[in-house]
């Protein structure tokens, strides 16, 4: 868990520099162990047996995906998402506006735009988008 906390911390400060840095490492750590696998399948991916990786699913929703941005390009996230929608008739996600990599990729693999916000109803207070995946 704390693994997957650091992870997190890393790449939303690596990869998402306009995001507000609102907790401390300790309370994304508690977020993971109280909201986060209680709620959700987890799945990791390892890399030179490190964490490279990670995905939590609920129940119609892709509620995290990440990967170490020294990790990008080379097929991780994608199995990752692919993992998520085994057995799953449709998934859906949010991701910031100004994510282009992350809208990109989901995109690619299928999933299609069905909202943008102005944010106000997420914690950061930044533009959202929500997309949905639906297997044919």
């Amino acid at each position: 868990m704390e693994s997957i906390a650091r992870l997190h911390r890393h790449v939303r400060r690596t990869s998402l520099p306009y995001l507000p840095d609102l907790h401390t490492p300790e309370e994304d750590l508690a977020f993971f162990r109280n909201r986060v696998f209680p709620a959700a399948e987890v799945w990791l991916a390892e890399s030179e047996a490190e964490l490279a990786g990670f995905a939590a699913v609920r129940e119609g929703w892709l509620d995290h995906l990440y990967v170490s941005p020294s990790r990008h390009g080379r097929g991780i996230g994608s199995a990752l998402l692919a993992r998520a929608k085994e057995s799953r008739r449709q998934l859906d996600l949010w991701t910031f506006q100004a994510n282009g990599q992350a809208r990109r990729f989901y995109e690619r693999r299928g999933f299609r735009l069905v909202e943008l916000t102005d944010g106000s109803a997420n914690e950061e207070r930044v533009p959202d988008a929500r997309y949905r995946w639906v297997d044919d």
